[in-house]
């Protein structure tokens, strides 16, 4: 008499809701970064040169550049492969 705790099937079981606990962790995570717009594979640097390119622009824009800055700013950001 085992009962319901101690039947040969319950090792599997155990697998089974670790298997679905990090299932459910991975997919919110997931989630998480797709709404967010986290990280994409490529690291920051494709997001930080984007960023940096659009705070110039903002600058520019605003006439806290000169057009000379502006373009060697963006000569810059080319150079570092921004």
């Amino acid at each position: 008499m085992m009962g319901f705790y101690g039947s040969p099937g319950m090792g599997w079981m155990w697998i089974f809701w670790i298997l679905l606990i990090v299932g459910l962790v991975l997919l919110i995570i997931l989630l998480v970064r797709l709404v967010g717009g986290g990280v994409s594979g490529r690291g920051t640097r494709a997001t930080g040169g984007s960023r940096a390119r659009e705070i110039l622009a903002e600058r520019y824009a605003r006439g806290d550049l000169t057009a000379e800055e502006y373009r060697e700013g963006l000569r810059t950001l080319d150079e570092a492969g921004e």
